[in-house]
Order: C-alpha cells, then structure tokens, then sequence
C-alpha cells in the first residue's frame, strides 16, 4: 500500500497496526501547515503533526455509523423530554439567555435541530465510548479539519490525484447540505455564514474560508457579522440569503458583548440558520443521561447499542438508579465511588465544567457533587482513554519523532451525512481533558480512513 508503514509498538487493536508514513520534509510540513491557519485565530502549536491520523475503513465506517444512530436518538429523547419548547426549556432547567432565537414555526425549529453535530469519542478498553455530544452550528474543528486535509492532498495524492486514505471534505458535505436545505425550503442556495470577529480566538478570516469555499464551488454565500445580518434579508427577493449556518453560541457572544437581536430579525424574516435554537437541549448532557438511562420507546437493538457505546451517564440527582443491573442511591454511590466518575455541568463546554474523580481530592469531588445536585449536571462512568502511536514534528527538530496519544475524537455529521474526522490529543502522551485551544500540549489533525 503506498505510504503505509506498520507500527512498531500498537496501541488499541481499534486504531490498527498501520499508517500513513511522512512524506515531505520538516520545513515543508511546517509551513503548510501552519499557513492554512494561521489568520484565523487558530493557535500556535509548538508540536505538529507529521502526516495525518489513520484508522482501518472498519473503525471508520462504526465510528460514523453509530454516531448516526446516536445523534437520531438523542434528537428524539430531546422532543420526547416535553411537548413543546416553553416545557423544555423548564424540564431543562435552562438559564433564561437561551430562551431567543427560536424560528417563527417551532416545527422546522425541531426538524432542523441535528443539521450539525460532532460527537466527542473516547476509546476505550472495549473501542469506542461516546463521553458528549456536541450539537451546534458553533462546532469547533471543521476550518481545522478542512485545513489538515487540504495540506495532506497536497503532499500525499498521486499525479491523477488519488489518496492513498478516505475521507469526506467538511465543506463539500456542508454546501450538500445547503443545497439540500434550500431544496426542501423552495429557496434559492444562498448561504449566510453568521458568526463574529469580536469572540476572542477567531478572527473574520476564520469564516470567510469556509464563505469562500463556497463560492468557488458555485454557491452564493457570504460571512454576516451582525451590524450586517439584515443585509441578508432587506433586499430584493433574489438576493436574499434563506439558509445559512449559526457559528457563534449565545454564550459567547455575551461575554464578547455582541447583541443576537439582529439575528432574531433575521430568523423573523425567514432565514433559517442552522444549528436551530432546539439543538442546545441536544447539546444539553442531560439528554445522554436520559438516554443512557433508557426510553419506554426505544428497541431492544437501540437500547443494546446505546449500552455498548455510551458509558454509563446519569442526571445527578437525588434518587434511585439502576447501575450494574442493581438499584443504587444515586448521590452516596456518586460520592463512595470517585476514581470511576466523572462530573460535567449540562452546557459546559472546551472541558471548562468538567471533574474528573481520579484527578481531585474527596473534599473537592464532594463539593462537586453538591453544586452539581442542585444545579443541572451528570455523572458519567469514567473512560480510561486508550492510545495510538502517530508521528509528530517539534519545533528545531529535523525529524519527526513518534509519541503514544490518547486522541478524543470528532466525527463531523451535516445533514446526518459523514463529513470528516476531527482528532485532538496532547503531544506529551498524557491523558485527561484535550483541549487544542490555550493549551502548551494540545494539538490537533485530521483522521482518515486507511
């Protein structure tokens, strides 16, 4: 096979005994890239890597197959949780900034709601484990992913450009589903990309890639900082934008000062952006600890894949529980057992809500478990993340160097469709929350199919 090299010491049989070898020089690969992202806000990495990540086709097509399933079931556990927007917004315990930017028909609100979504995957000592579910137009890791795979094009295809690995293009499967919406919406394709430079750790560039993208490919689209939303709208009817995607989170921009009413006005007029407002109660962990706890309206093969694949993930509440196949009082056990656990609020996000048991004193854990009870959070089993052996490239170093990661996952579905492989690891091999922004040790790549 071309460019393949087996790996000397393996990690999980998941990942397999193969990769892609390094095929250009270090100066070369530093460049490219580094250049692809760097106006976009993106940081500096000190450590790179060398060629991109495999997996074998097998692992790639479950990892995307039950992601599918996954984000399906999440959606209805969400609509399922109460029968209209105002129950779930209190069933939810949701703060009251997220109650905005809800479509004028609450039906298309709710269809639309899983258009975008990255699950975040560990494996584990039995393969894959889903630990969260990030459903939002804000996803971080698509530029990223797109960047990674346009630099390993250039360096690893063949004269009549064929890949020696599979792996969709985010942007191409994002305008598919576009082009999609604008279909089922009777709507010309015409494209807001919506989002603002004002957040700190992107810049304008960071949206006008993907806008850009677009365009060359024959889709009319355009980057609306707020000030400019109603452009998109209060105009002439062939030139107004009706779909578009939601790149900001309502969080965000609060803390950036940026208003939403633009965008309120913007949905009021039709223009539908996606991820819808319903997404945030499938963002919302609260929802895999429901479904992990299982619906009345779920198979025997949903309930036994949902157990397979989720670790097991509760509402932390006061109450009883099933764990192991007996009933346990949710909060002692929680407290009993805290090297097994993890805490994480209902809409943290980047690791910033999130304990680990192992990794925190009893007194600090307990007073997790307290807040969390009060508030909306969940308790999920504990997942000791397996490794991978990938070549990474250092700064001053001439050579690549192999180091054993322990890689969280991101497999990118738009429009329910595979879209690519977003991996971020830390470069030091160590384990724990990965975070690829503000960290000395976080690092990122693309992974494919090999």
């Amino acid at each position: 096979m071309s460019g393949a090299e087996s790996i000397a010491a393996a990690g999980h049989p998941w990942f397999g005994d193969q990769r892609l070898a390094p095929t250009a020089p270090a100066d070369t690969l530093r460049h490219r890239l580094r250049s692809v992202l760097h106006k976009t806000g993106w940081p500096y990495q000190p450590v790179l890597p060398a060629a991109p990540m495999t997996i074998p086709r097998a692992s790639y097509a479950e990892l995307f197959r039950v992601a599918g399933v996954l984000v399906e079931l999440l959606r209805r556990t969400a609509l399922e949780a109460a029968p209209s927007t105002r129950e779930r917004l209190a069933a939810y315990r949701m703060p009251a900034s997220e109650d905005q930017l809800w479509l004028c028909d609450p039906l298309l609100d709710e269809r639309y709601a899983d258009c975008v979504a990255r699950p975040d995957v560990v494996i584990g000592p039995d393969g894959p484990q889903f630990v969260e579910f990030n459903v939002s137009g804000a996803l971080a890791g698509v530029v990223e992913t797109q960047s990674r795979l346009d630099v390993w094009r250039g360096l690893y295809a063949d004269g009549a450009g064929r890949l020696p690995y599979r792996s969709p293009d985010p942007f191409a499967v994002r305008a598919e589903m576009f082009r999609s919406l604008a279909a089922e919406l009777a709507v010309a394709p015409r494209v807001a990309i919506v989002g603002s430079a004002q957040v700190a750790g992107v810049t304008s560039h960071y949206f006008e890639v993907e806008a850009e993208y677009h365009r060359s490919q024959g889709l009319a689209a355009r980057f609306f900082e707020p000030k400019e939303l109603h452009e998109a709208w209060d105009c002439p009817p062939g030139l107004r934008y009706s779909v578009g995607l939601r790149n900001f989170t309502i969080p965000d921009w609060a803390d950036a000062g940026v208003p939403t009413a633009t965008v309120q006005e913007a949905l009021d007029h039709g223009c539908l952006l996606v991820g819808t407002q319903t997404s945030t109660f499938l963002h919302s962990k609260l929802t895999m600890g429901l479904l992990s706890e299982g619906r009345p309206w779920m198979t025997t093969a949903e309930r036994d894949l949902v157990n397979r694949y989720l670790p097991w993930t509760r509402v932390l509440s006061e109450r009883w529980t099933e764990r192991a196949g007996e009933q346990v009082d949710l909060l002692p056990y929680v407290l009993r057992n805290r090297e097994r656990l993890v805490l994480k609020e209902a809409l943290g996000d980047c690791g910033k809500q999130v304990v680990i048991g192992r990794e925190v004193p009893p007194s600090k854990w307990e007073a997790a478990v307290a807040a969390g009870a009060a508030g909306a959070s969940i308790v999920q089993e504990f997942v000791p993340p397996q490794t991978c052996r990938v070549a990474l490239l250092a700064d001053g170093a001439d050579e690549p160097h192999d180091a054993d990661v322990a890689p969280v996952l991101g497999p990118l579905l738009f429009g329910r469709r595979p879209a690519g492989v977003f991996c971020r690891y830390r470069t030091d091999g160590t384990a724990g929350i990965v975070n690829a922004r503000g960290s000395a040790t976080g690092a990122d790549n693309a992974m494919v199919a090999f």
